[in-house]
């Protein structure tokens, strides 16, 4: 299995058109064979911080997630509303 997380820093102006494209990328992540989970959490005390879980049955999973639309279309968007971003990303130990 390979994890995934995301730590995003949202511009809050921007935290509504934020939400919409990521439960969308989420939901469809979801549907991948590959993919075992992909939660999107919310800080409790500053609302534009967010973390992306995410796990994938292995290598060839994740890999094939970042060929989808849905990764498309985030990486498109994504970039407008994202002030600060830390990942880790690889296998679980």
């Amino acid at each position: 299995m390979v994890n995934v997380i995301v730590i995003l820093e949202i511009d809050p102006l921007k935290i509504d058109e934020f939400l919409a494209v990521i439960l969308e990328n989420a939901a469809a992540s979801r549907a991948e064979p590959g993919c075992l989970r992909f939660e999107v959490s919310r800080d409790s005390t500053q609302e534009n911080l967010f973390a992306l879980s995410e796990s994938y049955r292995d290598q060839a999973a994740m890999d094939a997630h970042y060929t989808t639309p849905h990764v498309a279309k985030w990486r498109e968007k994504g970039p407008a509303f994202v002030l600060k971003r830390w990942a880790v990303k690889g296998p679980v130990q």
